[in-house]
């Protein structure tokens, strides 16, 4: 949206004569000499606004309205950290508004703060990770580390843990909805203020530390955005300036069947240019200002369909398409460096192709087929049923597309909530930390971090955290001291991911090889490779059964010496594990009946080996 240039002069907070704002930008606008303040309100007719600044005046500060629906004014001396809202006459209504664009809000009132961006950045030099070689961890600001006497966690709170987060290997993490939610404690997926920070979590600069110091650790950031839809609670953009139709949401939704969603009938109205700029600069606010790395945006598939993937009388919506080229094109000319992740859960192959070819042009999207194969083979209870030819599909990324178009997991803040737990109380529910449940636990470790894909982990994955989640319940920080071992088995693995030895590289390339399956047994092997060769070449092999095998013969990519590089079995992990012997299998060629290159090792019960050549 443009600006109109108004005069020079402005007006003091108890001047009269408005003149309209000559800055560019949208809602309360600070600069160093006042603030202005623009907001779109096509049906209004008149729109003024009042705060702490004039004693809450009615009707209080009159706007000059602009055109194309744009109302605006220039206020000399108004400061920053002053409460405001917008009173809006239509009609007969007379409506008192938080900015849409609001930066701030006030925890006790509810109302917008004025905010002025002088965040010190410190001057820290930072490049975030390749796609490739990045481990997401996502984590939920609320519950990742409570704060005193095990309180709400902050940005400060998560900012201590970083240090935790750098040794454990992780070089990105994934906040899940950081913006203004309404009540105490929420997932964040219910945005009522959608350009203000949680003020219970440290607001817009407890953010931008976060970050910082994020960074400063060699960590990249990436934040959850919901465009699917707003509120559906505590939200000012409902019929924002009076009008609307069939009683529905007014000028920023659809007032039609295309409002519903699972949330409510508050879908954003993608066929709005107003509404589309309103999305598309909140993605643009995180990047350029926030300097996130990344956006990874929620439920994509209802902004791209009527409702979602699966339901027989959902039909696209062209109009949400465009809005996800525009907002990934224009973080693109911002940096290619950004990454873009949708949750689509569809498996559409046209949401990461490029825009120019017709894409939604997302980097990669979260990968159901990985996820759900994944975790019923390894919370399956019986060895025998368990289904290989499931794993070996998840492992293999489909139709050999581009292996970091798709992000893999075993847990996610959906995945371990409605009606699902973490994976190790599914596993053993009655004791989620059986040895059990600890080795196959490392088993899904080690299938994500060694599968081509990006991977991600889900906060107190790494020390066997159990149960489901919620936003009132912290993580139990005590289990990271129990399960140090576990942990230790993440780090070795994450490494090996990261190629931080410089002997793993495969595992941060394309290609991939399932070429070893016995369904008899239960075991599989995968080879890894960039381009091939020693410190390149990894082989991964995986025992899906209780069995034990003393000599356990199998082909290898290449002769030579193959060591082990990672034993699941090792009791430095757990003090009950078997701890096999294994160090390194020679791969042979040449012997009568294998025309190809085999070799033999001790393969421990639910077992996970990763091996490479020097």
């Amino acid at each position: 949206m443009s600006a109109t240039t108004g005069k020079s002069r402005r007006p003091s907070p108890s001047s009269r004569e408005p003149l309209a704002s000559s800055r560019p930008g949208m809602g309360a606008i600070s600069h160093e000499a006042g603030t202005d303040f623009r907001v779109w309100a096509p049906n209004a007719k008149s729109v003024h606004v009042t705060g702490s600044f004039n004693n809450w005046a009615d009707p209080g500060i009159p706007l000059v309205k602009e055109g194309e629906g744009l109302w605006s004014v220039a206020v000399d001396g108004l400061k920053d950290g002053e409460q405001y809202k917008f009173r809006l006459k239509s009609g007969k209504k007379v409506l008192l508004k938080v900015d849409p664009r609001a930066r701030m809000i006030d925890p006790e009132s509810g109302n917008g703060v004025i905010y002025r961006d002088s965040f010190d950045w410190q001057d820290h030099e930072w490049t975030p990770p390749y796609l490739h070689e990045a481990v997401i961890y996502e984590l939920h600001v609320g519950t990742f580390s409570p704060g005193k006497k095990r309180g709400a966690g902050t940005f400060e709170t998560v900012i201590r843990r970083l240090p935790y987060l750098k040794e454990l290997g992780i070089n990105a993490i994934e906040l899940m909805p950081p913006t203004e939610f309404p009540g105490e404690t929420s997932w964040g997926y219910n945005p009522c203020h959608p350009f203000a920070v949680e003020a219970s979590y440290g607001g817009p600069d407890g953010l931008k530390t976060l970050i910082r110091e994020a960074h400063k650790q060699g960590i990249a950031v990436l934040l959850d955005v919901v465009y699917n839809h707003f509120g559906p609670g505590d939200l000012d953009l409902w019929q924002f300036d009076g009008w609307s139709e069939n009683e529905m949401g007014g000028i920023y939704f659809y007032n039609d069947e295309r409002a519903e969603t699972p949330w409510g009938h508050t879908r954003p109205d993608y066929g709005r240019h107003e509404v589309r700029q309103y999305l598309r600069d909140n993605a643009l606010m995180w990047i350029e200002e926030f300097r996130a790395d990344g956006l990874r945006m929620d439920a994509v598939s209802y902004i791209r369909r009527t409702k979602g993937n699966e339901h027989h009388e959902s039909v696209d919506l062209a109009e949400g398409w465009q809005v996800l080229q525009w907002i990934n094109k224009d973080l693109k000319q911002h940096s290619p460096r950004i990454i873009s992740i949708a949750e689509d859960l569809g498996n559409n192959a046209a949401l990461t192709a490029w825009v120019e070819d017709g894409g939604a042009g997302f980097d990669s999207q979260w990968d159901a087929s990985f996820v759900h194969p994944v975790r019923a083979v390894l919370e399956c209870p019986e060895d025998d049923v368990r289904d290989i030819g499931a794993m070996v599909a998840a492992i293999v990324p489909p139709d050999g597309s581009d292996a970091f178009r798709r992000v893999i997991y075993s847990e996610s803040h959906d995945e371990v909530a409605n009606g699902k737990q973490r994976m190790v109380s599914e596993i053993d529910p009655e004791n989620p930390s059986s040895v059990w449940a600890r080795r196959r636990a490392v088993q899904a470790a080690g299938v994500v971090l060694t599968s081509p894909g990006v991977p991600m982990l889900f906060q107190g994955q790494e020390f066997l955290e159990d149960g489901w989640f919620d936003d009132q319940n912290p993580l139990d920080w005590d289990k990271a001291r129990r399960f140090r071992g576990i942990r230790l088995a993440y780090r070795d693995l994450i490494g090996l991911r990261r190629n931080l030895g410089g002997f793993s590289r495969g595992l941060t390339g394309q290609n991939v090889d399932v070429f070893h399956r016995d369904a008899e047994n239960k075991v599989l092997a995968w080879h890894r490779w960039h381009e091939g060769g020693p410190r390149d070449s990894t082989v991964v092999i995986l025992n899906l059964s209780n069995r034990e095998h003393d000599f356990y013969e199998l082909t290898l990519p290449a002769e030579g010496e193959w060591v082990v590089r990672f034993n699941a079995d090792w009791t430095g992990y757990s003090s009950d594990f078997g701890d096999a012997d294994l160090s390194c299998v020679e791969g042979r060629s040449g012997e009568i009946g294998h025309p190809s290159v085999v070799g033999g090792l001790k393969l421990p019960p639910y077992g996970l080996v990763v091996m490479s050549q020097d």
